[in-house]
């Protein structure tokens, strides 16, 4: 809705209420004016394409996002136009906002569509990248971080080791007490519940109304996102506890039972399956139509994401557990020889590796430069992107098993030490921690809200 008053390049413009002005557009003979928008959601600085009709004829048009003017345009011959895009302000907070599309010559005449700003978390890694960082956050950040509260706790039937997705005002999580849950993200009130054959380790992935997940009953499974029905399951020969990326219509999963899959995202078909020398815990990362994944038989591997043919493999000193994340031509990996690695993405060449002093199951995320992993030492580490060399360390007081995630210059991350922290990114100061127990679970931010599983049964939800 607009607001009574703003200024417009200077000059201050009056505006009437919404309600006011929709009795004015309906009063001066412009009922059937009407503005579309595609789509209508999306997170800030992405663009929504505006549609119009029954204006006047030729007629100058403002298209306005909130209070900010965006375009000007002129009507066609039938008073309309079409798919004129507009970018969402960098500022526009999480909820709905109005963009309207008024006469230049009559500002109460005209229409407005409502459009939702949503900075959704909708799998692992938040990008099939898997770089673990929300680019679009703009509520949270090191000056705001250190008043969030709990907002609410939703307790399970066991742990919560599963991370969770975040997506058009829904929270997917599984647990150990064999489900699937949705809940409603600003409540925690359960929407549904989907349960599986055993334990769900694994964390759901979120694309086109579909939530994909694996458990440990061997299956990978595909559910109505806002019913939970079942769409379909496809059945591996083992625990599936690696998380599904989904890309292009593919679903990408790891089983325990040494393979990689690709499956149809839409009807659960396997496109191929590649074997690897043991199980498969760790996640795939998916990038310029490769698929990047670690295995427990010590490598990482790169395959062909359409045929499933091996490009390259990177042998570690023990289990990789840890998930890669692929960023500027660069994967970054974890291993159990207490290691984070780099690698060439096209040649799988080392470009350097970082020693800690424990085993590193978690996932490293890389913003700006910068790579973030946890250790079981203990540690929260900052490493140089480029050179591999060390900016900051955090100490925990016990594993951090948990993968960080970055939102707005902070690192959320958990450790076993039972709490959950936020971190200055560029310092590795402490801004923030809550202590509800274990915190296996690796964290997500959405629409300004921390969202995090603990081994004491609870999903938690902190914001302001």
């Amino acid at each position: 809705m607009k607001y009574a008053t703003m200024i417009v390049s200077g000059i201050c413009r009056e505006f009437f209420l919404m309600s006011f002005a929709l009795v004015m557009f309906a009063g001066m003979g412009f009922g059937q004016i009407s503005v579309t928008l595609s789509p209508r959601s999306g997170p800030p600085t992405s663009t929504t394409l505006v549609s119009g009709s029954g204006f006047s004829p030729n007629a100058e048009i403002y298209i306005y996002f909130d209070s900010s003017k965006r375009a000007s345009l002129y009507t066609d011959g039938s008073g309309s136009f079409s798919k004129r895009p507009i970018v969402v302000p960098a500022y526009a907070r999480p909820g709905q906002h109005w963009v309207t599309a008024e006469l230049a010559s009559s500002p109460t005449t005209g229409a407005q569509a409502p459009f939702r700003v949503d900075t959704n978390w909708v799998e692992l890694g938040f990008t099939p990248e898997n770089q673990r960082t929300n680019p679009y956050e703009n509520v949270l950040n090191p000056s705001t971080v250190g008043s969030m509260d709990l907002d609410w706790n939703f307790r399970t039937g066991s742990l919560v080791s599963s991370s969770p997705a975040v997506a058009n005002g829904v929270v997917y999580v599984g647990s150990w007490d064999d489900n699937v849950y949705a809940l409603k993200a600003t409540t925690g009130a359960m929407l549904w519940s989907f349960t599986t054959g055993s334990y769900v380790q694994s964390s759901p992935a979120v694309a086109n109304g579909v939530v994909y997940v694996g458990s440990d009953d061997f299956n990978v499974y595909a559910l109505n996102a806002t019913t939970g029905t079942k769409l379909w399951s496809f059945t591996t020969g083992a625990i599936v506890d690696s998380s599904p990326t989904v890309a292009n219509g593919v679903v990408y999963v790891g089983s325990a039972d040494n393979n990689v899959y690709a499956l149809n995202a839409t009807t659960g078909a396997k496109l191929w399956s590649f074997t690897t020398g043991s199980g498969v815990e760790s996640s795939p990362a998916v990038a310029n139509g490769v698929v990047y994944v670690g295995s427990d038989d010590l490598n990482v591997y790169a395959l062909n994401a359409t045929t499933g043919a091996m490009l390259w493999l990177f042998a570690t000193g023990s289990y990789v557990q840890s998930s890669p994340a692929v960023a500027n031509g660069v994967v970054y990996v974890g291993s159990n020889d207490y290691n984070v690695y780099a690698m060439n993405a096209t040649t799988g060449t080392k470009l350097w590796s970082f020693t800690t002093g424990g085993i590193v199951g978690s996932s490293p995320a890389v913003a700006n430069g910068v790579v973030y992993v946890g250790s079981e030492d203990h540690n929260v580490y900052a490493l140089n992107a480029t050179t591999g060399a060390k900016l900051w360390s955090f100490t925990t007081g016990s594993y951090v098993q948990s993968s960080p995630a970055v939102a707005n210059g902070v690192v959320y991350v958990g450790s076993d030490d039972n709490n959950v922290y936020a971190l200055n990114a560029t310092t590795g100061a402490k801004l923030w921690s809550y202590t509800p127990a274990g915190v296996y679970s690796s964290p997500a931010v959405a629409n300004g809200v921390v969202y995090v599983g603990s081994d004491e049964y609870n999903l938690y939800a902190f914001g302001h």
